[in-house]
């Protein structure tokens, strides 16, 4: 037997499901987790003088409207 709330979750998923979506389940990085700021610390200085990377963050910076931001 059903519980109201997992009635209720249902009917929400399935409304859901019936405009065309679809549960995704996605896995990030635990930015918690000890050694993470060190790790992306590595990879930054990895890149620090790359050629591409110049390229990409010159693009970005281009491209980025950051118009009333502080």
């Amino acid at each position: 037997m059903r519980t109201p709330i997992t009635q209720r979750v249902q009917k929400h998923r399935d409304g859901l499901r019936a405009a065309g979506l679809r549960p995704v389940q996605i896995w990030v990085p635990d930015t918690r987790r000890e050694g993470f700021a060190l790790e992306c610390k590595r990879q930054s200085l990895l890149l620090r003088n790359d050629p591409h990377e110049v390229d990409v963050q010159n693009w970005v910076q281009a491209a980025a409207d950051t118009a009333g931001w502080q």
